[in-house]
């Protein structure tokens, strides 16, 4: 198929310049058995209405998720006040997001400076930095920091544990982070109740981090995390992937002990984005301050006295040139962390709090009504919960959601895309804008299916 692409002209020449004579002989290493045979399907020219006209049909067939009851989560959230994009794009916002020029920024910087600001008292910890590309990269940025700072003080330097609840693309970012330079993951147990096997944690004592998440992917808040760095002592990083909402309510894990937090900022300032853009959080303890990833601003005095900031502790060449970077994080979402502070700046301390009160009465309500559902049981009986949770169906859970679907409800995330033997668990997801309504609806298309599967 290769030989059928039309000449641009100097084809010929350009072939006989690197040595080949034909467009197959370019393709050469490619092999058989991947290469195309027959052309691209593609229609013939269209003109600008008829492209249009596709558009509209293509994007037609999108589900807008506030069109309909949804419990479709997975740490991800709905709602951003209308004020967040309207700020965010006027022009000093949207154009001036690269400040690698300070003196003219410093309407920016102080923006970026004030999110880290309120990153910091979200979760305890004294500095963050200016975001990362979203909470995988984060968790897999600071494991890889948390080597680099305490292998020199730990007894097995490079052994890492990690949480067996950390969802499978998540673990696989941090794999693909740590594989390449001998960092050895291994995996803590959970009870029944999905709480961390605290037995078994004493072994990660002398290793060089430990990274758990609060709450953990089934949602579950689990208080025995508070004591975890009492037991892997100081020479262990201990890293903490949270649901920023939640510190409205629970306590920062800075407080107990934490060195390394991270978090997906999303639910602070953009909504779901099918695969677009979100950002990452990362706060950290001075111990970690050189080493800690991506960008930094730091507020100081100018040469008249006034307030002035920059970006410190690093240059851009450190962002750019990977043999002399300390992460893999060459850019940042720094527009998007921006609408994330506005969001956060709207709330305020006691909105953050009503936020988090409602998303946890929210979850205790839809828990309660699907619970009563006959066949239907909670995956793990007696735990306390945030924004999700996990149900047991009797029988598949695609089929539960595509039942739903037909009844208009979007029912939650099959965990069987997460782990084989959960194929039969829905995991539930509940935000502010769950309403009685749409815990009828949810409570209905799922009875009506459960009570038809024998």
């Amino acid at each position: 198929m290769v030989d059928q692409i039309p000449n641009l002209g100097r084809e010929s020449e350009m072939l006989s310049e690197i040595g080949l004579s034909s467009m197959s002989d370019l393709f050469s290493n490619i092999p058989e058995g991947v290469r195309r045979e027959d052309s691209l399907p593609l229609p013939p020219p269209q003109s600008e209405e008829q492209i249009l006209e596709d558009a509209r049909r293509l994007l037609g067939a999108n589900v807008d998720l506030d069109s309909r009851p949804s419990f479709l989560s997975a740490g991800l959230a709905r709602f951003v006040p209308t004020m967040v994009p309207m700020l965010a794009t006027r022009g000093e916002f949207l154009t001036s997001y690269t400040p690698y020029q300070p003196e003219v920024s410093q309407g920016m910087l102080q923006a970026m400076w004030e999110f880290q600001t309120m990153v910091s008292e979200l979760v305890g910890l004294p500095i963050s930095n200016v975001s990362m590309y979203d909470v995988s990269t984060a968790a897999a940025e600071a494991i890889t920091c948390a080597v680099r700072v305490k292998s020199k003080k730990a007894t097995n330097p490079n052994s890492v544990f990690v949480s067996g609840l950390v969802p499978p693309h998540r673990l696989s970012v941090i794999r693909n982070y740590t594989q390449g330079v001998g960092i050895e993951l291994h995996v803590l147990p959970h009870n029944d109740d999905g709480s961390l096997d605290m037995e078994m944690v004493s072994s990660a004592a002398g290793s060089s981090a430990v990274y758990v998440e609060q709450p953990n992917s089934l949602g579950i808040l689990d208080e025995g995390l508070i004591g975890l760095k009492e037991i892997i002592g100081d020479s262990t990083a201990l890293i903490v992937g949270v649901d920023a909402v939640s510190l409205g309510l629970v306590q920062p894990p800075g407080h107990w002990g934490a060195d390394i937090v991270v978090g997906e900022g999303q639910p602070f300032g953009i909504g779901p984005t099918g695969g677009g853009p979100i950002y990452g959080i990362f706060a950290c303890t001075k111990e970690f301050l050189r080493l800690m990833p991506g960008r930094i601003v730091g507020q100081s005095i100018d040469t008249e006295g006034k307030t002035a900031y920059t970006l410190t502790l690093s240059t851009r060449e450190q962002h750019i040139r990977r043999h002399r970077a300390t992460s893999n994080i060459c850019s940042n979402e720094t527009l998007i962390a921006l609408m994330g502070a506005m969001h956060m700046s709207l709330l305020g301390p006691e909105g953050l709090e009503k936020l988090a009160t409602r998303i946890s009465s929210a979850t205790y309500a839809v828990k309660e009504a699907v619970t009563n559902i006959p066949g239907v049981d909670l995956v793990n009986p007696g735990g306390a919960f945030f924004r999700e949770f996990a149900i047991r169906l009797p029988g598949p859970a695609k089929d539960a959601l595509s039942s739903m679907d037909e009844a208009g409800v979007l029912g939650g995330f099959d965990l069987g895309n997460w782990w084989e033997d959960m194929s039969d668990c829905l995991l539930i997801g509940c935000d502010e804008g769950i309403t009685e309504s749409d815990i009828s609806s949810l409570v209905d298309a799922l009875g009506s299916w459960s009570g038809g599967v024998k």
